[in-house]
């Protein structure tokens, strides 16, 4: 028998959350997904995972999928009822500071009433199940950019040899700029918390960096290298939205971040925050990520430069993961930036020309 014999995922399908349901039902666990492709809404065809969901019922035949929407609470706590999960994955979420800014009430609705929705429905029916919920280091606002920075000829990085290993959770989440989206995130992410030290709710928030793969649904307003390298292939144009393109993420495939979920399931720590990212060996900068991009495919992208930065963005961040590795030593980053870009551009490539 698995070791969860039955796993719950809301964004199954999507990036993190399809790469949570191919791995349980590698491991023999019934998995039930919660997704109703919201994405294909909020960035219209490119945002649209329904080849995804295609994709996971033909390689997992056991996979019962919901088309439902985390915002409907009793139709959530009926199905958590149902199921009675013994692992739940929250993934899903509206992720762009772009649409937040269009559509906020949207926003806060299905990032933090739906999280708070995920956890009532954990704390009455399934208690003991351990419950990953998949955070973002945007609840940290602009504070990151108050560290001493350096410009170097392709990216920026931090000026201080303290600060070399990146942002820690000790960060402030507070008076900062977010953006709606990072407010909304900083809600669910405080709840998630709350709901660990309040119910002893087996409970871990993850506060993600950049997560890619070739399995996301990029679009210009979510999903920096994946979208990247789509414009890349399919030559669109690009935007580059200040900091002279040198601005830096570090980044970590979906693989390790269920890998990670997964050790903290084993042994829970309830109400804990870990920064979940690639940190400084998965660091890139725009400009360095174009670069490489352009040489994997052998094409020059059409660039257009925007001098305004996006609301709260981060001019370098890098995922100080120290916490994480330390609870949790068993964890390792295995997918290099280099390998995801590789991986990334293959997958473009073959679903373009499967499009004509």
């Amino acid at each position: 028998m698995p070791h969860f014999p039955t796993v719950l995922v809301t964004g199954s399908a999507g990036l993190v959350g399809s790469e949570a349901v191919a791995f349980y039902s590698r491991q023999g666990s019934r998995v039930v997904g919660v997704d109703n492709n919201l994405r294909r809404d909020f960035f219209g065809p490119d945002g649209d995972t329904g080849w995804n969901l295609a994709r996971l019922r033909a390689e997992c035949p056991a996979y019962r999928h919901e088309s439902l929407d985390v915002r409907a609470r009793d139709a959530l706590a009926r199905l958590v009822e149902s199921a009675r999960p013994d692992l739940v994955i929250h993934c899903a979420a509206q992720p762009s500071h772009d649409l937040a800014r269009d559509r906020p009430v949207e926003d806060f609705e299905i990032n933090a009433v739906g999280t708070l929705n995920v956890l009532e429905a954990c704390r009455r029916f399934a208690p003991d199940a351990p419950l990953c919920f998949l955070s973002t280091n945007k609840v940290y606002g602009d504070a990151p950019n108050e560290a001493p920075l350096v410009e170097m000829p392709t990216r920026w990085d931090y000026a201080r040899p303290e600060d070399v290993e990146g942002i820690t959770e000790a960060c402030r989440i507070d008076r900062s700029t977010h953006s709606l989206f990072g407010a909304s995130k900083t809600a669910a992410d405080v709840l998630a918390q709350e709901y660990g030290r309040a119910y002893g709710l087996p409970v871990g928030v993850f506060r993600g960096g950049c997560l890619t793969g070739p399995c996301h649904a990029g679009a210009e307003q979510h999903g920096f290298l994946n979208y990247l390298v789509r414009a890349c292939v399919e030559e669109r144009p690009y935007r580059v939205y200040g900091y002279r393109g040198k601005q830096v993420r570090d980044n970590l495939h979906a693989a390790d971040v269920i890998a990670a979920l997964n050790l903290f399931a084993q042994a829970p720590r309830p109400g804990e925050v870990y920064n979940l990212g690639g940190g400084r060996g998965n660091s890139i900068s725009l400009m360095e990520a174009r670069a490489l991009v352009e040489s994997l495919t052998g094409r020059t992208m059409r660039a257009e430069y925007v001098d305004q930065p996006r609301v709260g963005d981060h001019i370098c961040y890098i995922s100080d993961t120290r916490k994480l590795r330390t609870h949790y030593p068993a964890w390792t980053v295995t997918r290099s930036i280099d390998d995801m870009l590789a991986e990334m551009v293959t997958a473009a490539q073959t679903r373009l020309a499967t499009s004509r």
